[in-house]
C-alpha cells in the first residue's frame, strides 16, 4: 500500500516517519514545493527507508492527480487553505484523505462532499492532529463512558522545556498557523448554543506536576473545531484554551492590538506592506524555533456518577525524543495522523465517507498505538464537592 504525504515541514516528516516505522504501507512519498524544505527533511530518515521525496506544488492540479491516483492514502501536512481542493482530487481518484485541519468553515465544506466520498468508496478524516484531533477522540471517550458531561474543558500547549524570558515561547510549527490561533475567534459550547468568543481572552491559571507548576490558559481558535456541533445535547459547556507560561499573554496581545496580524496592505514611506508578514518574519526573527520541546495537555470532564459530581482528568505530559530527533508537538500532533492512517488501511474504521475524530475513531485502539509510541494519558477521576 503506499502513502502519500503533502508537506515535508515538521509536521509531514513526523507523520511519515511513524508511517514507516509502524504502518502496514510499503512505500511512503513526501511531496513539497520548497527544495530546501524537502532536503532538509531528508535527515529523519535512514537512506536505505521505502520513501521517495519530490518537489512539486500542490496548486499544480495535474501533478497532484498523478500522484493522487498512485496513493492508497493521502495525508495533507499543508496548511489548511489547501484541504477543500485536495479533498476534491482524492474522491476523484478514490484514494482515501487525512489532514491536519484547524479551519471550521473548511471543515464545513468537506463535510458536504459525504455522499461523493461515500460513493467513491473512501474515508475523509480533517482534524486529526493534536487539537484538533487527539483531544476530540479524548472528548468522545468521555462521552461513550459517561453519556452525558456537565462541562468537557480541553487545555493544550507546545512550550519549551526551558523558557526564556520574556515570551517563554518558541516556534513548535508555523508562525502563520500560530498567528491564526490567536487572531480568529473561539467556538464554545454552552448550554446547546453554540457562541463565538474573542481569542487571546478569558485567561485562567491551570496547574502541572512539578517542574511546571502554575501556567496560565487562554481563549484561542481552532481546537473545539466540530466537537460543538457533535455533542451539543451530550455536553453542556465545552472550551479550549492554549497553555502558556505565566506572561506570555501579556506580552503577545498588544501586538495583535495594533493589528500587526492584519492582512491588508498599509503604505509605509513609499512601500506598501502586509503588516502580518512583517509580524510572521519578527516571530522567526525573536522566538527560538529549536530546543527541547513538551506538549502538555489536560481534557476535564466533569459528570454525576451513582449521585456524586465527579471529575474525570486526561493529562499528557510529552518531551522531545532524544533518540529520534522528533519534538514532543512533531510527536503528539504526526502521530496521531500516521495512527489515524494504519486505521483506515487495516479496515478497522471501515465506513466511508467524510467523518471527524470523535464520529470515527475508536478511542481504546488509538489510545493503545499512543501507547506503543511511548505517548502516555494518565486518568485520574475524583468526587468534587
Amino acid at each position: 500500500m503506499n502513502i502519500l504525504v503533502l508537506g515535508a515541514g515538521l509536521m509531514g516528516r513526523a507523520i511519515a516517519f511513524d508511517i514507516l516505522n509502524h504502518s502496514i504501507c510499503s512505500t511512503v512519498s513526501i511531496l513539497d514545493g520548497n527544495k530546501h524544505c524537502l532536503e532538509e527533511s531528508k535527515r529523519y530518515f535512514p537512506k536505505d527507508s521505502s520513501i521517495s521525496f519530490y518537489h512539486k506544488d500542490v496548486r499544480d492540479v495535474k501533478e497532484m492527480k498523478s500522484f493522487f491516483s498512485n496513493a492508497d492514502l493521502v495525508i495533507s501536512a499543508v496548511p489548511y487553505l489547501f484541504n477543500e481542493e485536495l479533498t476534491k482530487l482524492a474522491i476523484n481518484n478514490q484514494c482515501h484523505f487525512i489532514d491536519l485541519g484547524g479551519n471550521n468553515t473548511v471543515v464545513e465544506h468537506q463535510k458536504k462532499m459525504f455522499l461523493d466520498a461515500r460513493q467513491a468508496k473512501v474515508t475523509i478524516i480533517p482534524d486529526s492532529g493534536l487539537a484538533p484531533g487527539l483531544v476530540s477522540i479524548l472528548t468522545k471517550k468521555l462521552v461513550d463512558e459517561y453519556d452525558h458531561l456537565s462541562s468537557v474543558k480541553l487545555r493544550v500547549g507546545g512550550l519549551p522545556k526551558c523558557p526564556k524570558d520574556p515570551w517563554k515561547y518558541q516556534l513548535v510549527f508555523s508562525a502563520n498557523g500560530l498567528i491564526n490561533e490567536y487572531v480568529e475567534d473561539a467556538i464554545i459550547l454552552d448550554h446547546e448554543q453554540i457562541k463565538t468568543i474573542p481569542s487571546l481572552t478569558h485567561c485562567e491559571d491551570i496547574d502541572f506536576p512539578e517542574p511546571f507548576g502554575k501556567l496560565e490558559a487562554f481563549t484561542t481558535s481552532g481546537g473545539c473545531s466540530t466537537l460543538p456541533y457533535t455533542y451539543q445535547k451530550s455536553i453542556d459547556y465545552l472550551d479550549y484554551k492554549t497553555i502558556r507560561y505565566p506572561g506570555h499573554l501579556e506580552h503577545i496581545k498588544p501586538l495583535f492590538d495594533l493589528g500587526l496580524d492584519s492582512v491588508k496592505e498599509i503604505q509605509v514611506k513609499d512601500n506598501m506592506i502586509v503588516p502580518r508578514d512583517v509580524l510572521i518574519q519578527l516571530l522567526h526573527n525573536t522566538f527560538p524555533n529549536e530546543g527541547d520541546d513538551v506538549v502538555l495537555l489536560k481534557v476535564i470532564g466533569e459528570t454525576i456518577q451513582d449521585d456524586a459530581d465527579i471529575r474525570v482528568t486526561y493529562e499528557m505530559i510529552d518531551y522531545f525524543d532524544v533518540n529520534t530527533k522528533l519534538s514532543a508537538m512533531m510527536r503528539t500532533t504526526g502521530f496521531p495522523v500516521s495512527i489515524t492512517a494504519d486505521l483506515i488501511l487495516k479496515n478497522t474504521i471501515p465506513e466511508r465517507g467524510v467523518f471527524t475524530p470523535e464520529e470515527i475513531i475508536p478511542p481504546d485502539i488509538f489510545l493503545n498505538e499512543l501507547q506503543k509510541r511511548n505517548i502516555l494519558i494518565k486518568k485520574t477521576v475524583e468526587i468534587i464537592c
